[in-house]
């Protein structure tokens, strides 16, 4: 069981952030941020915009793209955390379309500038300053709290999608939530020599896989930072061997090239 101290997240979006936090007593998570510090109820992305951009995302899915989903059942009802690879710039609205229902994944600040800034918005997805990161941790975290799902790429950027390092983010979320990590295998959307901008061509083959919840159970009596700690490379694990599968399973292989940024 994962305890729900008081926030403190990673102090540069990655690494955990020097500063101890005293761990609380285990359960469902109830105060999400130290008093002051909780994002307004107002400011949180709704379900309702979650509800809509999974709508649009899943006619992008099975009509513009030929998209399977598998594993559906392993999400839960309740607040959740959804965790995957990440090699192409579609990867987000595929996931979304896959998803049960709504869910609110962090993107990079870049992306909600302008138009395409507008539709991120409305969509309700969470943007994260690399410079920092801990406004879009505490944001997540308080959806958590409120029974949303949230989505994140724990690789921070787009590569070969092999989850060879993770960020500590996302350890920080299931270790102050106490929400399940569900691995997801996202695959297709970018094939070798292609670029990491590069839109899925009409009708591809996509196919997105939901794992079972990860086993996330630290020793008792751990400080916060330590719990984080040692859950991160059990995420890690966990998350490179649903990929691997999922990849044994389809025959759809992720790239071993990183990607142009071209």
């Amino acid at each position: 069981m994962l305890h729900q101290p008081e926030p403190n997240p990673p102090s540069d979006g990655g690494e955990p952030s020097p500063e101890a936090a005293t761990p609380a007593p285990s359960g469902p998570p109830t105060a999400a941020a130290r008093p002051g510090q909780e994002p307004p109820s107002s400011k949180l992305p709704s379900r309702r915009q979650g509800s809509r951009a999974r709508a649009v995302a899943r006619f992008l899915d099975h009509v513009v793209w030929n998209c399977q989903v598998v594993g559906r059942e392993h999400v839960p009802e309740g607040p959740a955390i959804l965790a995957g690879n990440h090699t192409g710039l579609m990867d987000g609205p595929v996931v979304i379309g896959a998803a049960p229902r709504g869910v609110h994944f962090m993107i990079k600040q870049e992306l909600t500038k302008g138009v395409l800034g507008l539709i991120m918005a409305a969509a309700g997805q969470v943007p994260v300053d690399r410079s920092g990161g801990h406004q879009a941790l505490r944001v997540c975290l308080a959806l958590l709290v409120r029974g949303q799902m949230v989505g994140i790429f724990p690789e921070g950027t787009r590569g070969d999608g092999r989850m060879s390092q993770i960020h500590a983010g996302v350890g920080w979320l299931a270790v102050h939530s106490g929400a399940p990590v569900v691995p997801f295998a996202c695959l297709g959307t970018r094939r070798q020599g292609e670029s990491v901008g590069k839109i899925p061509p009409f009708r591809r083959r996509l196919v997105v896989e939901f794992g079972p919840a990860l086993e996330l159970t630290p020793p008792p009596g751990l400080p916060v930072q330590d719990q984080i700690s040692v859950v991160l490379p059990m995420i890690a694990k966990g998350l490179a061997a649903h990929v691997t599968a999922a990849e044994a399973r389809t025959g759809l292989l992720l790239p071993t090239d990183a990607g142009r940024r071209a």
